[in-house]
């Protein structure tokens, strides 16, 4: 058996060296010996101007944005409240006056 650490992010045990680089085939994170990722982080959301975002803010759309599957758009300026962060592309979940709820990815709004 090879004295390799499991990777940081996925915890594999299938890591592999290369050079002085170790990494994980299943989740292709990469890191060097000794390094290790802090497992009380959380993935930080940013706004279109590189402010923090958290649960509960209100943030205002920056650009038009067409509803997918409708001919509604939701329209720069509209204000969103007490908005929830979540994982994936679209990283904001929230209700919309009109529209109802939806996904909104971060870069498109900015915080109020």
């Amino acid at each position: 058996m090879s004295d390799l650490p499991n990777c940081p992010a996925c915890g594999s045990e299938y890591t592999y060296q290369d050079q002085a680089i170790l990494i994980c085939p299943e989740c292709a994170h990469e890191w060097h010996a000794g390094e290790t990722i802090a497992e009380d982080s959380e993935d930080v959301v940013l706004d279109s101007n590189g402010n923090v975002l958290e649960d509960g803010d209100t943030v205002t759309v920056i650009k038009d944005l067409k509803v997918k599957g409708s001919s509604a758009v939701v329209k720069v300026g509209t204000k969103v409240k007490n908005i929830r962060l979540v994982g994936g592309d679209h990283d904001i979940d929230c209700k919309i006056d009109g529209i109802g709820a939806m996904k909104l990815k971060s870069e498109f709004v900015k915080k109020a």
